[in-house]
């Protein structure tokens, strides 16, 4: 059972702590670098933006969920609408990858995917 709260919280305190990314620039950007360990993209993203994030995401092998809306993951970093978020920190991406339901390895690899 995903806990919408958990997840928000662990976003916050990961922005905090400087381990998140967003936008659509820098979220491929941490993508590419090889950084981002998951990526977060919200449900009410276009179907563009949400192609080309699980496209990128499963060539360069890191977790991608798609989560809650645009308002909801700006406000939980502190900013404005989001369409999408790369977590860079492998223990804030299992512990929010736990709170979705997702296995996030080692290795970045998301089983569920």
């Amino acid at each position: 059972m995903v806990q919408i709260r958990k997840v928000l919280g662990s976003l916050g305190l990961a922005m905090k702590a400087g381990d998140v990314v967003s936008g659509e620039f820098m979220t491929e950007k941490a993508i590419r670098e090889g950084i981002a360990r998951l990526v977060i993209v919200a449900k009410d993203a276009s179907g563009n933006t949400k192609k080309k994030f699980a496209d990128s995401c499963h060539f360069y092998h890191v977790p991608y969920v798609e989560f809650g809306d645009k308002e909801m993951l700006g406000k939980a970093i502190g900013k404005e609408f989001r369409a999408s978020v790369a977590v860079t920190n492998s223990g804030f991406a299992k512990a929010i990858g736990k709170n979705l339901d997702l296995e996030v390895t080692k290795y970045g690899k998301n089983e569920n995917i």
